[in-house]
């Protein structure tokens, strides 16, 4: 049981840290440049979170260790992102937020 809760924790900041890489708009050949580039904050991904998936938003917002990873890798300088990134494109249940990803990079600047 715990380990399923764990699973979905770590879906949920994989997911929306990976959201964090889309939001950068920079267009690139490396799927990790916009991760590592982001402009958007913390307020901006949430928002655009809450907008385009509620029920993922729901998630993060439960947990703080969900909140707190995403805000340090705001906080972080680029080669801690690029680490941070990497490992999260490591946890296949990440996968399953790809599609949410994409329509949070499309709007994260507008929040």
């Amino acid at each position: 049981m715990m380990t399923l809760s764990l699973t979905k924790l770590a879906a949920a900041v994989g997911g929306a840290a990976v959201a964090l890489s889309a939001a950068a708009g920079i267009a690139s050949a490396d799927p990790l440049d916009p991760i590592i580039n982001t402009t958007c904050t913390y307020p901006q991904v949430m928002a655009a979170l809450n907008a385009n998936d509620p029920a993922t938003a729901q998630e993060l917002n439960a947990s703080p260790f969900a909140q707190n990873y995403i805000r340090q890798f705001l906080a972080s300088p680029p080669p801690k992102r690029q680490q941070m990134a990497a490992q999260i494109q490591g946890m296949p249940a990440a996968a399953k937020y790809f599609n949410t990803i994409q329509q949070v990079a499309v709007v994260c600047n507008n929040y």
